[in-house]
């Protein structure tokens, strides 16, 4: 394990920013300074949990976040300041069982016991907005197919150059970043590594990304849907399975897609458990807005709405793009980053232990012939749904862990009625006068 003080000496760190993720995804943290950072280190920095969306009280206890030095990071655009990961445990009652950190670290263990690394890229997307958030920053973004728009992403050349140059200097291997098909939308993307790695990255990324785009007079957004008829923002993850000895689980070139019996037992369990994954993969009521989202002003939405799986083809919910891997495209730019990789890891543990069958492979156009899938099951349609049928697989309920199972169904059903509890503007327009 590392030594934080040894690090902050050796790096010039004068501050810590001991950080955690909550229910919601929002990222909370304490500024320690390096002098009382091995006091930190040891004893944990004290937070009031019930402040941040998570399932406690006034009256609970301090809730410690114990710095995990192994994910110590130094900002790279503010070099004496440095980000650790922390797991959150509550005064004198051990780890906090909410808590996405650690419903992760759980499952990974889990995996680690059979045997087995889950491996897994991701591919955030977000957009760049001006600051209050109501408009692409950039005006001359308007192309109606702006996918890979070359002059489009040179004009933001000083952010996204900036955030690669970081992730290049972290070793993240950053090896590709794009315009993506909306106007004003971005996506890049570094190299895949154990779960929880991706996990520590994935959240700092999102940190990141929103303070060079601050610093550059800038927003940037990972919101789902910020601009109705225009592509969302996903987050795919890609995934493989690897075992002790180095050998990638999910390839072998003597089975359809080179897909083996093992990946595709994995591949099931997502399939039996895609309505469930859905609550903690698409997070908000916005989220719904984008995989059951009308035709873009681009042609496609990207995004899914029906639990199919594939080979190389971007309209289903999985796609098999070639060896040894699988894409899943359920996921949104909202998505906790701890819980992506639990989900996926318990959905996928599920399917090797009953051997599950993930059904039939549909080679269509499903944004044009989908209607012709009448045996599938649909994604939920809105929040309160997908909190529906999160709540009925008991079996990855158990998997999550019940105390978190139960905090998180509890918390977005509080997020549901608060939002259906909300007046809008359309409302009025529309039924004022009925």
């Amino acid at each position: 394990m590392t030594d934080l003080v040894e690090f902050a000496r050796e790096k010039g760190v004068k501050y810590f920013m001991i950080s955690y993720t909550d229910l919601f995804g929002a990222q909370r943290a304490k500024l320690a300074p390096a002098q009382a950072i091995a006091d930190m280190q040891e004893n944990g920095a004290g937070f009031a949990g019930f402040a941040t969306w998570l399932d406690l009280t006034p009256a609970h206890p301090d809730m410690l976040g114990m710095p995990d030095a192994n994910s110590v990071i130094q900002l790279p655009w503010k070099k004496e300041v440095a980000w650790v990961a922390s797991n959150c445990v509550m005064s004198g009652n051990g780890p906090l069982e909410q808590a996405p950190r650690n419903v992760l670290g759980k499952l990974v263990a889990e995996a680690a016991g059979m045997g087995l690394e889950v491996k897994t890229g991701v591919e955030p997307e977000f957009f760049l907005l001006t600051p209050d958030g109501k408009a692409i920053s950039d005006s001359s973004d308007t192309a109606v197919k702006p996918c890979y728009d070359q002059q489009a992403i040179l004009r933001r050349y000083d952010v996204i150059a900036e955030i690669s140059d970081y992730m290049l200097e972290l070793g993240w291997e950053p090896y590709q970043s794009d315009h993506e098909d909306a106007n004003g939308q971005f996506e890049m993307n570094w190299k895949y590594d154990n779960a929880m790695a991706t996990a520590d990255k994935h959240s700092f990324f999102k940190f990141m990304t929103r303070a060079v785009a601050e610093k550059h007079g800038l927003r940037a957004t990972f919101m789902p849907k910020p601009i109705m008829g225009m592509t969302g923002n996903g987050c795919h993850a890609h995934i493989s399975v690897w075992t002790r000895d180095g050998r990638n689980a999910f390839s072998d070139d003597s089975k359809d897609l080179s897909l083996s019996d093992e990946g595709r037992h994995f591949l099931g369990g997502i399939m039996k458990h895609a309505s469930a994954l859905a609550l903690p993969c698409c997070p908000t009521v916005n989220s719904y807005k984008r995989i059951n989202a009308p035709r873009t002003s681009s042609g496609a939405t990207w995004a899914p709405n029906s639990v199919t799986w594939t080979g190389n083809n971007r309209t289903h919910m999985v796609r098999v793009p070639g060896p040894g891997r699988f894409e899943l495209r359920l996921p949104d730019g909202a998505v906790n980053p701890y819980l992506l990789q639990a989900v996926i890891i318990a959905a996928g543990l599920s399917g090797l232990k009953s051997k599950a069958d993930p059904g039939r492979r549909w080679d269509i156009d499903m944004y044009a012939d989908g209607h012709t899938v009448t045996d599938a099951p649909k994604l939920p349609l809105n929040l309160l749904d997908a909190i529906r049928a999160f709540d009925e697989d008991t079996e990855l309920k158990g998997a999550l862990g019940d105390a978190f199972s139960a905090a998180l169904i509890k918390m977005k059903t509080q997020e549901w009625n608060a939002y259906t509890a909300h007046l809008t503007q359309w409302e009025r327009d529309t039924t004022l006068d009925i």
